[in-house]
């Protein structure tokens, strides 16, 4: 009785990773969810593919703790930077496109000013106009956490993807990331479009801290009838500098059913992502 009591007693292991309550941590480890966002700013809808920052957030708050430093070497937008002021971290983030990183700024100043008084000091935010693949070339600080969504092929490129044909429609909104010879996402040939983007997570790894985990938010994809394992062949490539540690899917149950193939041929609706985690795990 006595050797129980104590052990009841002994104090909690130290959280070295977060900051989150032990129920908050094991509500994360399951291995899929369902996230439906918020509806889209009028000043992102401009951006064709952007990712939520109430998403990223919740991955934000479990591999970091407050203070720490986030990356993204696609911004995009500038999501994963709005979720690090609201989750009180260091954000910096590559953009390719001067047009998204002049929006991501904007809406980071839009958010600074909703930020309560009381919360003191505001987390720096920066945000570098560059290719992803010149990275060893910036001086960056040592990175605690990396979460990124890279393009998924060039997939927005293909005639009637998704909702293409409503954003034509719309002069102000983008059908495609760009047409900048430096983007990957316009690489037309999908075995050097995945080495293109693993030479850029390769690069990621070198900024990394020790022991440092990155989340890459990804979808296998449709092209001419057949499907390309993109999510899985990223684990597999990653795999060989990092550690590839788990996954969680990310489930959208808010989506209109289309009838793609009905009555000819099976071709689903797809309403889920990988989240694959990555973790970097160098010789002591």
């Amino acid at each position: 009785m006595q050797q129980a009591a104590q052990s009841v007693l002994k104090p909690p292991r130290p959280n070295r990773l977060n900051d989150l309550s032990s129920k908050e941590w094991l509500l994360f480890q399951k291995s899929w969810f369902v996230h439906n966002p918020p509806p889209r700013r009028k000043s992102v809808v401009v951006h064709p593919a952007k990712f939520p920052e109430t998403l990223i957030q919740e991955f934000i708050e479990f591999f970091t703790k407050k203070g720490q430093t986030v990356f993204d070497p696609m911004v995009g937008t500038g999501s994963a930077l709005v979720a690090c002021l609201r989750a009180e971290r260091r954000g910096i983030g590559i953009e390719l496109n001067p047009k998204y990183a002049v929006i991501a700024e904007e809406i980071l100043d839009e958010e600074r000013k909703t930020l309560p008084k009381s919360r003191g000091k505001v987390p720096a935010q920066r945000i570098i106009v560059e290719d992803a693949r010149n990275l060893r070339s910036l001086r960056l600080p040592p990175i605690d956490y990396c979460v990124t969504s890279p393009p998924y092929w060039d997939m927005l490129r293909m005639r009637g993807f998704e909702t293409q044909q409503k954003r034509r429609e719309l002069a102000a909104m983008d059908v495609y990331y760009s047409d900048l010879p430096d983007d990957i996402g316009n690489i037309d040939d999908y075995d050097e479009f995945v080495e293109a983007l693993c030479e850029i997570y390769r690069l990621v790894y070198q900024k990394l801290r020790n022991k440092a985990y990155m989340t890459v938010i990804v979808k296998n994809i449709k092209k001419g009838g057949r499907m390309y394992p993109l999510a899985w062949d990223l684990g597999r490539e990653l795999s060989r500098f990092f550690v590839l540690k788990d996954e969680k899917i990310w489930c959208q149950d808010n989506q209109r059913l289309a009838p793609y193939g009905l009555g000819n041929a099976w071709v689903s609706n797809t309403f889920h992502h990988y989240c694959l985690n990555f973790r970097k795990e160098e010789p002591v």
